[in-house]
């Protein structure tokens, strides 16, 4: 049988509702695989798509010396002096603004690789969602614990946010995961949260509680989430409705994610 471009992706939509075992094997082999053109890449992919179009402009805004580079910093910068004094779009706008081509790379990568299967999850308004909210919940907790100074710009609290909600998913709906996934996601993080304090110049406190935050969200999420697999049939790309539960967690994936979070508290307190 031969399987058209849209018809797999539609395949990996409904994968996830949990009802058709068949698909959801083509899902969990695919779910970080990108096979995609540009174009595809594109229509399959529309929010990922406007965000990263978003990071390469305002790079390319802020690094070609005929724009006013100062200017777009000066602007859109997290600073948390200008926010107590009420330039509260500080809280979104370091979201979309990077330091440099190396920085700016290797958030819009992380994207490509982790982004597109959570927006076929979620669809895009619930995936914009979500990525704005880790983001600025990354953004808020360094207001509230980084001096009044600190400046601060990059999308890492919304991309660990991706990781946390990727997360939750592992802890509560490890059904909707192959073990493979499960472990990349964990690989992943446990190499983010490290590489977080042996780099200089990271916002330590973005990117723990943008995982936090992704995370909390995942788990609001997987716990609001009570349809019927019957109703699940009729929306495709829905998440059935199962109470969360670590009832049936591998103890070597809790013991793992302990670490993980120890890793990330004592680091933080060390810093």
């Amino acid at each position: 049988m031969v399987i058209t471009k849209e018809k797999s992706y539609q395949m990996l939509k409904t994968a996830f509702s949990g009802y058709d075992g068949g698909r959801i094997y083509y899902w969990r082999m695919s779910m970080f695989t990108r096979t995609e053109s540009l174009k595809e890449f594109i229509r399959f992919y529309p929010v990922v798509s406007g965000i990263i179009l978003t990071h390469i402009v305002l790079y390319l805004l802020t690094a070609i010396p005929i724009f006013p580079n100062a200017l777009i910093f000066e602007k859109l910068a997290g600073v948390n002096l200008y926010i107590i004094e009420g330039e509260y779009w500080r809280l979104l706008t370091p979201i979309i603004l990077h330091s440099g081509f190396p920085h700016v790379l290797f958030n819009s990568f992380s994207l490509v690789l982790f982004g597109p299967a959570l927006e076929q999850i979620l669809g895009k308004a619930k995936f914009l969602l979500l990525y704005i909210a880790a983001g600025v919940a990354a953004n808020i907790a360094t207001l509230i614990l980084e001096p009044m100074t600190y400046i601060h710009v990059g999308a890492s609290g919304a991309i660990f946010g991706l990781f946390g909600f990727f997360g939750a998913i592992t802890f509560f709906r490890k059904d909707l995961l192959s073990r493979g996934n499960s472990q990349i996601i964990l690989t992943i993080t446990a190499i983010g949260i490290i590489m977080t304090f042996l780099q200089p110049n990271i916002n330590v406190t973005a990117h723990l509680f943008g995982l936090i935050a992704g995370f909390l969200i995942g788990t609001a999420f997987l716990t609001k989430g009570r349809q019927s697999s019957a109703n699940t049939m009729h929306h495709p790309g829905r998440i059935s409705g199962r109470r969360p539960s670590l009832k049936g967690v591998p103890a070597s994936r809790l013991i793992l994610w302990t670490a993980i979070l120890l890793l990330a508290v004592l680091g933080f307190l060390a810093k």
